[in-house]
């Protein structure tokens, strides 16, 4: 189980929900629920490390933006198919795909299945010369989250160091972790890296399209909320050890996590989980996927103030059948993708929400038409393209370009260091703010020349 508390032992707090849990379930005796708060306790204890962490002053400002929605494309999208069409280079390249659309921006044009996205180019801006050479999906997701290369430290992903920056460290109070990912781990990299499991992202399991968004830890399928209520009181008799030790400091914060694991179960900070107080028009407009319903929930998160949300949509790795795959996927994306956008500016949370829609890599520009993939595309990280809008980014722009085939950079090389110093920037964290290496080793959480890794200097023409 996954359960996400803001206290300073996560390990405390899912250690009470599971004997909640057990009370409902196979009997439990009086004597066993005791030894499992003690051993809650114990666990306080071991965390306190990072309670010491988290007195720290940490260097950052406000900035412009306050939180972040990463779309991950879990595979590597083609940017022929999607920000990048090359109808000109022929069939070979763009296959069936090969009639590009006009945005509301003149003289940029996507690919034929974002419709939706094409009317709101104004909002957003195109990076059209991604580049950093490796096609390994593990290598390559490291790369693009971190922005690092090195084989020696395992560095933490953006979402883990934007959680150190501006979650719990630095006094952010929201129930919710500061770190969410909708709705499985990404599994391609370790996202906290040295800094520990504490800035791991909460991944709530689930399908947000579902009836129920079984949300793991929170909303438990099968479970009325009355019987919840049930196995809380039973809990509340059982413990007698706070009446044993008044005053004592160590049971308060049993007692406070217990406290608000109860709140997220069944307190106003679950019920963020329902989509359905959203109205149908809305859930429809972001489309009746889990994909487009992941994308509503992003923006409820953002409406609490979470610092962090990856939308973790898979299926992006099109070796074989990649046009059959397209004429799903690529409406999904532009459906949701373009509500998500609409929708932020109409409650007036673009211009501090950023949003980043990438993948590790793009695809290779010529289909592969020869047996076995007839008509796939493999990994390809020499050049590919992301999208980048609010948080203080400006709309309507094209960063970067690909040459006639889309096969290497023509212009403008822009480097995973750069997308994620630009993105730290406009969050208010220094380039130069410190990392707590466990070795001590001095380190930032951009990375300088000095560490060799490639680098072509920031999306200043976006800010």
């Amino acid at each position: 189980m996954n359960t996400p508390i803001p206290a300073s032992s996560p390990i405390l707090a899912r250690d009470l929900v599971r004997v909640a849990e057990s009370l409902g379930g196979a009997p439990l005796s009086r004597r066993e629920a005791m030894r499992r708060a003690v051993y809650g306790s114990a666990g306080l204890l071991l965390c306190e490390p990072f309670a010491v962490r988290a007195n720290q002053a940490l260097p950052t400002s406000a900035g412009k933006a306050k939180s972040v929605i990463q779309i991950w494309l879990w595979g590597g999208p083609c940017h022929i198919d999607t920000f990048d069409p090359k109808p000109e280079a022929g069939r070979d390249y763009s296959g069936a795909l090969d009639t590009p659309i006009e945005t509301n921006v003149s003289g940029i044009r996507i690919g034929q299945l974002l419709p939706e996205l094409a009317k709101q180019a104004d909002k957003y801006s195109l990076i059209r010369s991604m580049t950093h050479g490796n096609n390994g999906h593990e290598t390559a997701a490291y790369l693009v989250q971190t922005g690092r290369t090195s084989e020696r430290d395992v560095f933490p992903g953006l979402g883990a160091v934007v959680s150190y920056f501006k979650g719990y460290d630095a006094g952010y109070t929201g129930l919710i972790p500061p770190y969410v990912v909708l709705t499985q781990p990404q599994g391609r990299f370790s996202e906290a890296g040295f800094l520990g499991p504490r800035y791991k992202p909460f991944a709530t399991g689930g399908d947000p399209n579902a009836k129920v968004f079984a949300v793991e830890g929170i909303v438990a399928p099968g479970i009325t909320e009355d019987h919840q209520k049930e196995r809380r009181n039973l809990l509340g008799r059982l413990n007698t050890l706070g009446g044993a030790l008044p005053g004592n400091a160590t049971i308060k914060t049993v007692v406070d996590s217990e406290t608000q694991a109860y709140e997220l179960i069944l307190g106003d900070a679950g019920k963020l989980f329902d989509l359905s107080q959203e109205k149908d028009e809305l859930r429809d407009l972001y489309g009746r996927s889990t994909f487009g319903q992941s994308c509503l929930m992003a923006r409820r998160l953002v409406e609490k103030g979470v610092p962090f949300i990856t939308i973790n949509y898979q299926g992006w790795d099109t070796h074989k059948q990649h046009f059959q795959i397209m004429n799903r996927k690529l409406p999904e994306l532009d459906k949701g993708l373009a509500a998500l956008l609409s929708d932020l500016e109409g409650k007036g949370l673009l211009d501090s929400t950023v949003v980043w829609c990438t993948g590790e890599f793009g695809r290779t520009p010529k289909v592969a038409n020869e047996s076995p993939w007839n008509g796939g595309r493999h990994h390809y990280g020499k050049v590919f393209s992301s999208l980048l809008a609010g948080g203080g980014f400006q709309g309507g722009h094209v960063v970067g370009a690909s040459d006639a085939k889309g096969e290497e950079v023509a212009e403008r090389p822009v480097y995973p260091a750069d997308v994620i110093g630009s993105i730290y920037g406009q969050l208010g964290i220094p380039a130069n703010a410190p990392l707590p290496h466990p070795q001590g080793t001095p380190t930032m959480v951009v990375p300088d020349k000095s560490e060799g890794v490639p680098t072509a200097g920031l999306l200043t023409e976006l800010v």
